[in-house]
């Protein structure tokens, strides 16, 4: 592992040794490559002290209940960044496998799937982590599928694929004379399961899925981290030509790659099912938008072959800080679509231009 202090020092060292034009484009380079960091950094330091209760007991626990309720997407989300693709279907596959989850907990005589039997407690748990797991797999393979097979943009695979979920939802929710309306009615044991009380904090508290959370965060990094999968991922990421010559199975790493995707946005609906607690036909719209943020503000880049689990989760964690703070400060929720576009945009230029300066 390396030695902070010791870079530290070497930085020293080599900034001693330049000129002054090469200090000052240090500094430069310095300020722009982190200038995302520097003004969310203001921005949170001035909303503290607008509002005094940014930094209370209960603000934090709900940015970290927000952290983990939009981390398994982006955890996801993520691997097809490093394969310098994206997933647009990600938010309606996790609208789907909500509804999924849901239809498979509700009680009462208003039950969707009220021609099967109703399984209550863990057999209802344990069958809803497994469907959605099955249904959020499907989709991501046949992503997958169509990127490594056919050589298709990931772009265009996934807005067809979005569309297409989209109409599932559409007829899921038509069904038994639901003509629409929302899930509700969970049984109480999928609601502790998810959103019961972990960790008491005063009047505050986090819910179990936030530990759900760092559980997802530990297997994706040891997937990354510690597997040929992973090393496989990021050589195709990085150059697949050059990793086909090398060995690696390009097509069933960027089929896997999605799968497991298509996995984690089944788990995010899972825990939206929930969380939310009355599922819609528009649950679900936009996350990947939340999600794709978040992985280049924590350093994917879309170049391809690079990215760290602590960037992502360090990105979630900063996007969702800037959404509570907006909330507090009392900025409109049109303006609040205005800034998450703009952090995008702003997320990936600096992205680009240091990959063009690495060139």
């Amino acid at each position: 592992m390396a030695n902070p202090i010791k870079n530290i020092q070497r930085t020293a060292a080599e900034y001693r040794q330049m000129d002054a034009k090469d200090q000052k484009r240090f500094w430069v380079d310095g300020i722009l490559n982190n200038a995302l960091y520097i003004i969310m950094a203001i921005f949170i330091i001035y909303t503290a002290f607008a509002n005094e209760n940014f930094l209370k007991i209960g603000s934090i626990t709900n940015i970290l209940s927000q952290v983990a309720a939009y981390l398994p997407i982006a955890l996801g989300i993520g691997g097809c960044i490093v394969l310098t693709g994206t997933d647009l279907s990600a938010g309606r596959v996790v609208g789907l496998t909500a509804a999924v989850s849901v239809a498979l907990q509700q009680v009462g005589d208003r039950r969707i799937l009220s021609f099967l039997p109703s399984y209550p407690g863990w057999a209802g748990i344990i069958l809803g982590i497994v469907a959605v797991m099955i249904v959020g797999g499907i989709i991501g393979l046949i992503n997958g599928f169509f990127v490594a097979k056919y050589k298709l943009h990931p772009f265009i695979v996934t807005l067809a694929t979005q569309l297409i979920t989209y109409g599932l939802i559409v007829i899921f929710f038509s069904m038994n004379d639901n003509n629409g309306q929302p899930l509700s009615g969970l049984s109480d044991a999928y609601n502790t399961f998810i959103t019961g009380k972990m960790l008491t904090l005063g009047k505050a508290s986090l819910p179990w899925y936030v530990l759900y959370a760092v559980v997802f965060a530990a297997i994706m990094w040891f997937i990354w981290n510690k597997t040929t999968f992973g090393k496989n991922m990021f050589a195709v990421g990085s150059n697949a030509e050059a990793a086909n010559v090398s060995g690696v199975n390009v097509f069933k790493t960027t089929v896997m790659v999605h799968t497991l995707a298509g996995i984690m946005y089944g788990l995010t609906g899972f825990i939206e099912g929930s969380r939310i607690g009355s599922i819609t036909t528009n649950t679900g719209l936009n996350y990947e938008c939340d999600a794709i943020a978040a992985c280049v503000i924590g350093g994917v880049s879309f170049v391809g072959g690079t990215g760290k689990i602590s960037g992502i989760v360090l990105g979630v964690f900063i996007l969702r800080i800037i959404f509570v703070a907006l909330t507090m400060l009392g900025i409109d929720p049109a303006m609040q679509n205005i800034i998450k576009g703009a952090i995008i945009l702003v997320a990936c230029s600096l992205d680009m231009r240091k990959y063009l300066v690495r060139k």
